[in-house]
């Protein structure tokens, strides 16, 4: 199994995400943040950093099925 992890324009770079899940986020120049890969492995962390994102610009979806997890 694998995710795919994606963030919308909503972004406002907070760094929730990063504080969170570190190994799995990163920001840019603009200061948006953005996945360290298309797909990835499951990890807690990113569902907490979704769930913690003020503008819940990340969404986690499953790569086979395209359904969204939740936590």
């Amino acid at each position: 199994m694998s995710w795919r992890v994606s963030v919308d324009d909503s972004c406002v770079g907070s760094g929730m995400c990063i504080a969170i899940a570190k190994e799995h986020f990163r920001l840019d120049r603009e200061d948006r943040s953005h996945p360290t890969s298309a797909e990835m492995a499951p990890d807690d962390a990113v569902l907490d950093a979704a769930m913690s994102c003020p503008m819940e610009a990340i969404q986690v979806v499953d790569a086979t099925t395209g359904e969204v997890v939740e936590a």
